[in-house]
Formats: structure tokens, C-alpha cells, sequence
């Protein structure tokens, strides 16, 4: 990234001399910026203190200050910081609200309504990232807007949908925003889907290959517990990724055999995988109505999103 235009790098030598002042105007100079330094230093200190986000850094840390995290690549409103709106603690939670913009994820109705699992996933991670900002959490949102992560070309669509080439990218963009967030677990929320409408129920899956397979087995157990008991729901179970029934991009990720923001690194496929405990949820079927209509109400969200936070306070305080 480029420097400030006023960098003194980026600015032309002056050869001009300056012709001297008087004794006079240099003492009524002098006393001029005094006062205005002593009235400008609170504020300063201010700006500064907004600048950096929990945990300090400044500008030696620019993935902490509140913002978009410091990544090329990007859509606007993608991989967005925010400190916490409550009692500081020392905990970053990555949420990423799944598919988005171009990607609609599982397509259900409710009522004679359309109802997408890109909008329900960006609602209750919306809510929930409220939620734990003032309970004193930093909070990495992978997006806040109805987009995709990676920044898109022409290329990355054909008849409107995203390339399995932009799909993947995309994905990795989603692991890499955590990994530049410092967060501390990851998590990451869907809706499930089925072509029987009277499926329905809860599912969480974590990866059993990594180093910190433990924490993510610990994590995807609080959270699914919790959002059975928040939402009444059928407990279809926690599983591991590599046991997800979903069909792959390529013939390299049918290789992979995990979840591209879970799972471990492989070369050509995820080379900087995920450096923390996660989980990916699936509270609800959007393919069935009565669950369907839960997901796209408010009340329903919020439920989902207090769900999720009470499973995530749950696996900080056994950690």
C-alpha cells in the first residue's frame, strides 16, 4: 500500500531559502504553538486511543485497529473489524455469515416466500456479533453486506453464478480473514438443506485433522448443544467435515475431503489453512417451511444468535 502523499519520501527536496523574521514575530510564533499544542493534546490522545482496537498494536499491528482488516483483494464491507462496545476481554471471535452476493446458498420458501441462506446467515451472524461486542468480545466479520469475500471479476461469474475457481478463492479469503484477525476460534454459520421439506433439525461439523482437534471437537458440542436447547430443534449430531455430504468444486477438493475454512493445508488446494479451533453450525433446514420461516424471522434470528453466544461463553470459560 502506497504511503501519505506528505511523507517526506514522496515530497520534492525545496532549494528556496526563507528570508529571516523578526526577534518579535518568532517569540508571538513561539507562544502560538504553545497553546495550541496544550488544546490539541487531548484530542490527539483521543484519536489515538479510538485508533487501536483492544489488545493495543497501532501501527505496528494494523490487523488490530477497528476497520477492514489489512488484506488485499477484498469486497467493501468484507473481513471487518470491530472492538468490543463493552468490558474489554482478550477474545476475538471470527463469525462468517455463509455464501453471499453472487452465491445465494440453499434456496427454500416460507409462506409462498423465497427464503436464501446467504440473508439468514448474515442476519443472525449480525445479531450475534452485537451481542458478544457488549459482552466484551472483539468480533472479525468475514462480510456485513449481501457480497462475497474475495473481490470479483468478470471472470468469477458465468450467468450470474460464481466459477467453482471464485467459489473456492472466496473460501480461502474466509480462513486467510481469520488468520489476519488473530481471532481466537472460529465460527462459521449455514443452513442446511434437503429435497424432502419435512427434514429438518440442528448440525454442527468440526475437522478432526488438525493439531487443536480437541478444542474444535469442544467447540462444535457447545455450540450445538446450545442451539438445540435455544431453538427446540432435532439434535441431528456433531460431526467431523470429512463425513459432510456435500458435493465438491473440484476433483482436487473431492481429493481434500474437508472443509476448506476447518481443514488442514494441502498443497494446491488450502496452503494457509485456519490457525484456530472452529466449527460451522447448521441451526436449521431452510428447505423445510415451518423451519424455514423460523430462520427468516427476527425473533428466530436473535434466538439463534443468543443460542450461539451462550455456546461460545460455555467453551471460554472450560478453555
Amino acid at each position: 500500500m502506497a504511503g501519505p502523499i506528505a511523507k517526506p519520501r514522496n515530497v520534492a527536496a525545496r532549494t528556496r531559502r526563507r528570508q529571516g523574521s523578526s526577534p518579535l514575530f518568532r517569540a508571538a510564533l513561539a507562544v502560538a504553538l504553545v497553546v495550541t499544542c496544550v488544546f490539541a493534546l487531548p484530542k490527539a490522545m483521543l484519536a489515538t486511543r479510538s485508533a487501536v482496537a483492544p489488545g493495543g498494536g497501532g501501527s505496528e499491528s494494523p490487523t488490530l485497529v477497528s476497520g477492514q482488516v489489512v488484506m488485499g483483494g477484498l469486497q467493501p464491507g468484507a473481513c471487518m473489524s470491530f472492538a468490543p462496545s463493552g468490558a474489554r476481554g482478550t477474545k476475538t471471535v471470527f463469525i462468517d455469515p455463509g455464501h453471499g452476493g453472487l452465491d445465494p446458498g440453499v434456496v427454500g420458501s416460507a409462506g409462498g416466500r423465497q427464503e436464501l441462506e446467504k440473508d439468514a446467515t448474515l442476519a443472525v451472524a449480525t445479531r450475534l456479533s452485537a451481542m458478544l461486542r457488549a459482552d466484551g468480545y472483539r468480533v472479525v466479520m468475514a462480510r456485513t453486506a449481501d457480497s462475497s469475500v474475495a473481490k470479483l471479476t468478470a471472470d468469477d461469474s458465468v450467468t450470474g453464478a460464481m466459477t467453482a475457481a471464485a467459489v473456492h478463492r472466496d473460501l480461502l479469503d474466509r480462513a486467510a480473514c481469520a488468520n489476519a484477525g488473530q481471532a481466537s476460534v472460529l465460527v462459521s454459520i449455514h443452513f442446511d438443506g434437503f429435497d424432502d421439506p419435512a427434514v429438518g433439525g440442528t448440525e454442527t461439523f468440526y475437522d478432526a485433522a488438525r493439531p487443536f482437534v480437541a478444542e474444535n471437537k469442544r467447540l462444535a458440542k457447545d455450540l450445538q448443544a446450545a442451539l438445540v436447547a435455544g431453538l427446540g430443534s432435532n439434535d441431528r449430531g456433531v460431526w467431523t467435515d470429512d463425513q459432510l455430504a456435500a458435493p465438491a468444486l473440484t476433483t482436487s477438493g473431492s481429493v481434500y475431503g474437508h472443509l476448506i475454512e476447518l481443514g488442514p493445508p494441502a498443497s494446491g488446494w488450502v496452503e494457509n489453512p485456519s490457525q484456530m479451533p472452529g466449527a460451522l453450525v447448521e441451526p436449521l433446514f431452510i428447505t423445510n417451511p415451518a423451519e424455514a420461516r423460523l430462520a427468516s424471522d427476527p425473533a428466530g434470528q436473535q434466538r439463534m444468535a443468543l443460542s450461539l453466544e451462550t455456546g461460545l461463553q460455555k467453551y471460554f470459560a472450560g478453555a
